[in-house]
Parts: C-alpha cells; sequence; structure tokens
C-alpha cells in the first residue's frame, strides 16, 4: 500500500510540474511532448534526439540541419526556451520552407529567421531572412544583452500578417514590419548552422494561432 501511494504521489507531483510549465492563457497547443519528435520532420544528416524532457542538437556532419513542424502556420504567437551548451550558431525559423538539397551543405530553406547564439553580442532574436535579404532587423544594445549563457532562455515570437515582434527574456528584440513580405505562411523549423560544433536544448515549445 505504502508504494502504491508513493507511486501516485509521484505521479500527481509530475503533473502538477506539467502544468506549471504549460502556459496560463488559453488557446496555446504544445509542439512538443516531452518524450519524442511526434509532429516533427528532421531534414539533413544532423542530429536530433530527445533527453530528458527536451530537444537535444549536436553537429556531426559538419552541415546545416533543420528540424521542421509537419504543419504550416500563418498568424501565430510562439514561444520557446533555449538553452546552449557550446559555441555554435542556432536558430528558429517562421513561416519557412525547404526548397532543396545541397550535397555539400545540406538542406535549403526559405523564410525568416529568428536568430539563437549562445554568446551575448551575436544578435540573438534579431530577424534573418534566409534565401533573401539576410538581416532585416538588428537587436538594440539592450536587446543585445538580453541572453542568458549557459542558461535557459524564454524566446517569444508574435506573427501577424507582414509583422514579426521577438523578445528575449521579457526584453522586446526586434519589431519588424516588411514592407515586402515575401513568406507569410510555413513551418517552424529549429536549425543547427553549418560550421561544427552546436550543442543546443529546446523545450517547452508552444504555439497559439490567431
Amino acid at each position: 500500500m505504502k508504494n502504491i501511494l508513493a507511486v501516485l504521489v509521484i505521479m500527481m507531483s509530475l503533473g502538477l510540474c506539467a502544468l506549471a510549465q504549460a502556459p496560463k492563457e488559453s488557446g496555446w497547443i504544445s509542439l512538443f511532448n516531452g518524450r519524442d519528435l511526434t509532429g516533427w520532420k528532421n531534414n539533413g544528416q544532423e542530429n536530433w534526439v530527445v533527453e530528458n524532457g527536451t530537444i537535444y542538437c549536436e553537429s556531426s556532419v559538419n552541415k546545416y540541419g533543420y528540424l521542421t513542424t509537419e504543419k504550416t502556420y500563418k498568424d501565430f504567437d510562439f514561444r520557446l526556451k533555449f538553452k546552449g551548451e557550446a559555441e555554435g550558431n542556432s536558430g528558429v525559423f517562421l513561416h519557412a520552407k525547404i526548397t532543396g538539397m545541397n550535397p555539400e551543405t545540406g538542406p535549403d530553406i526559405q523564410g525568416m529567421q529568428v536568430e539563437v547564439d549562445p554568446s551575448i553580442g551575436k544578435h540573438t532574436g534579431g530577424l534573418y531572412e534566409s534565401g533573401g535579404r539576410e538581416w532585416v532587423a538588428m537587436p538594440s544594445a539592450e536587446g543585445e544583452k538580453a541572453l542568458r549563457p549557459g542558461q535557459w532562455n524564454d524566446l517569444e515570437a508574435m506573427v501577424r500578417g507582414n509583422r514579426i515582434t521577438t523578445y528575449l527574456n521579457g526584453v522586446k528584440i526586434s519589431d519588424f514590419q516588411d514592407p515586402k513580405p515575401t513568406f507569410t505562411e510555413g513551418v517552424i523549423g529549429l536549425q543547427i548552422h553549418t560550421g561544427g560544433g552546436v550543442k543546443m536544448r529546446w523545450k517547452d515549445i508552444y504555439l497559439r494561432e490567431k
């Protein structure tokens, strides 16, 4: 009986923890179940695994790699937590599309990328258009200091038509109203940048469609 009670207490504790991590506002859905990569697609040869309730990505073949949602999205709010465990660039793609495969560098992608880098001053939260204009919105001086190296960081994005607003640890990083929007719908993607050495963790990935 004591063993049964102990198991029940543990299960209740885990359930409360899960509820505590979920956004309090209504309408949010979880894009990552904490157990496997159901709902996601691995594009390329880089390493994506689930460890201890997180998505862990590590550069293994020194090419670009993307883990993308199977569904596409248009207007939405988005949030996740990330933690860099080594030097190496990464990112979160919005309204993205895999367009091909380069045998030397890996998958080709188009879309708007929210920059994610493990070091301060490397423009985390800024907006970079892959397959187009490159940098379109850079962080302010305050925004460049919002990163917490080696710790969990909160990244948020609000996407409304041609406007994308991003926040890092509660600090507004970019607010870009695109005069010539190219990408208005697409998948959400996590990136391993080519160059080797990337080690990044992701968790608590939520989306609310508008």
